[in-house]
């Protein structure tokens, strides 16, 4: 009995963790990560020689976009599934950097829609916590870091504390991209031309031309935020630029990994800032192609 029993210990000790699960593909690429369908369909037909990998539901096409060896894939919408799907591509493929493309709302009153924002770091803007109601007042859980942005009524920012193979643990308000895949972006930003209207398509068109904006705050959270009151407080507190509901945590799931990093994401609505209804469903198919053709001039211009 006992020997049966160990011989199963190590059957099953044998047998391979997500963790530890062989790589699929050897080719050193680099990721272009969308989050969904829309992103996704701006950028598929640029990938040559298309080979596709099924893992947990997920598809991971490997291929060539500019000559350059890629893997396009969604991480799904939302933080758990973009921090989740994040580890897994680089748990099972052999990856050199990741490079995001998808659309977000504006926050800063000098975007508009159309244009592409490439943030130089990422927050999480609801990492907080809920203060009680003491009168006038909020008695805040436990202390409030100095260097926190300012609360919003009960929500007070705390961060995240973590570290990586080079860093020691700390307490984190944001994570920057990599300084050499912006620097990489500034160059290609002036050589991309941005459309006003997607052929083809029955969305509205723009009455301006889109540009191109390198710098600044991006933040995310699991939330449609379409409030212009929230989208003030975002541009005062944490000067954001841009949200979205994934860029914050794969850049942290890079950081923590040391993977190099960069996001770009093309305005689909104003989060609330609109005249009138929010534009997202109008415009993401433009939002989405603005951003694959900014991603396309970087992927051609990056080394390898």
């Amino acid at each position: 009995m006992m020997r049966v029993l160990a011989f199963t210990l190590l059957a099953l000790a044998a047998l391979p963790t997500p963790a530890l699960a062989r790589k699929l593909d050897s080719t050193p690429r680099t990721v272009v990560m969308t989050a969904f369908p829309p992103e996704w369909d701006a950028l598929v037909k640029s990938v040559d020689k298309p080979k596709s990998y099924k893992i947990n539901g997920l598809t991971f096409l490997t291929g060539k976009m500019a000559g350059k060896p890629v893997l396009l894939m969604q991480s799904g919408v939302s933080m758990v599934n973009a921090a989740m799907n994040t580890q897994l591509v680089l748990d099972r493929f052999t990856i050199r950097r990741i490079v995001f493309s998808g659309i977000a709302g504006g926050v800063d009153p000098g975007l508009s829609i159309g244009d592409v924002i490439v943030p130089q770091d990422w927050a999480q803007y609801l990492e907080v916590s809920f203060a009680r109601k003491t009168g006038d007042s909020w008695k805040v859980p436990e202390a409030v870091d100095a260097e926190a942005p300012a609360n919003w009524g009960m929500m007070f920012p705390r961060g995240v504390r973590m570290g990586n193979a080079a860093e020691p643990v700390k307490r984190h308000y944001s994570f920057g991209v990599d300084p050499a895949l912006l620097d990489l972006a500034k160059k290609v930003a002036g050589d991309v031309k941005l459309e006003r209207c997607v052929q083809n398509e029955s969305a509205a068109c723009l009455p301006h031309d889109p540009k191109i904006v390198v710098g600044g705050t991006g933040v995310s959270a699991g939330v449609f935020a379409d409030n212009a009151e929230f989208r003030d407080y975002l541009s005062s507190a944490w000067k954001a630029r841009v949200l979205d509901m994934e860029s914050a945590a794969v850049v942290q799931v890079a950081y923590a990994n040391q993977v190099p990093t960069i996001v770009f994401r093309s305005l689909s609505d104003l989060a609330g800032g609109d005249a009138g209804e929010n534009q997202m469903v109008a415009f993401m198919a433009l939002a989405s192609v603005n951003s694959a053709h900014v991603v396309r001039a970087f992927v051609a211009a990056l080394p390898n």
